[in-house]
């Protein structure tokens, strides 16, 4: 695929892999629009990176993510990628109930939902493109959970599995559908994924994920599979016992 003139869309594009992505495909010669939930975030992106367009929208909200739609389709009717990147991580005790998992920000429909959603609301637009693609960015915390963010490794193993069905169902159209998966980086949402907040390692730059994404996007390699997350996909389809107790130890 093509990777320069494109015109893309990335959802949770104002800071941690979004913003990294927006930066890696501008420098790259695309146009590139970028959405998230707080303006703040979103004008401080534009300060960095002018090139770029925003778009204040929270996906998982369900009249955000149709306004958005509208919004794109009668603006940007070249549009031809999007990436759902926007996600939420949790350390959730399931021990303490109801409210604990499902208060605050919503995991399931940031997640999973909203991908879903957007997928369904761009492939008609996308599908009149001579190139267009889909790309999510899953994790390898979807292969081999981490128990103490249950929600968070689910909804990451269910875009895996909606990925390769999309795949599949739009495998004799123009669109090309990409998954990146990372592993643990160093962004916003990873400092939240653990309950110590002293750890040293925060993971890989958030450009390494970028710099494989725009890689893939040149050779068509549909499922990229970053860094050490190649250890969590490998234990996962050889030995995935090993693997969950190795990743659950501590």
């Amino acid at each position: 695929m093509k990777t320069k003139g494109n015109t893309i869309l990335i959802t949770g594009g104002a800071t941690g892999i979004g913003f990294a992505l927006a930066e890696t495909l501008v420098n790259a010669g695309n146009r590139v629009i970028i959405c998230g939930r707080r303006e703040g975030k979103l004008e401080e992106a534009r300060d960095k990176l002018p090139q770029i367009t925003i778009r204040v929208c929270d996906v998982s909200d369900g009249k955000n993510r149709k306004s958005l739609f509208n919004w794109v389709e009668d603006n940007f009717d070249d549009l031809n990628v999007l990436i759902n990147n926007a996600g939420i991580q949790r350390v959730v005790d399931l021990k303490k109930g109801t409210p604990d998992p499902f208060a605050g920000e919503n995991e399931i429909e940031t997640n999973l939902v909203a991908p879903i959603y957007l997928s369904a609301y761009f492939i008609p637009l996308l599908i009149k493109k001579k190139e267009a693609a889909i790309i999510n960015v899953s994790s390898g915390l979807g292969f081999v959970p981490i128990a103490s963010m249950p929600v968070y490794c689910a909804t990451k193993a269910a875009i895996h599995s909606f990925t390769q069905s999309l795949r599949h169902q739009l495998r004799d159209t123009s669109i090309k559908i990409f998954e990146i998966i990372p592993p643990m980086v160093d962004t916003e949402l990873g400092k939240g994924a653990t309950e110590d907040g002293d750890q040293e390692f925060r993971g890989i730059p958030p450009s390494e994920v970028a710099v494989a994404a725009l890689t893939a996007m040149a050779n068509n390699e549909y499922e990229v599979v970053v860094g050490d997350a190649k250890r969590l996909v490998m234990g996962s389809r050889t030995d995935p016992e090993q693997a969950f107790q190795n990743i659950n130890q501590w």
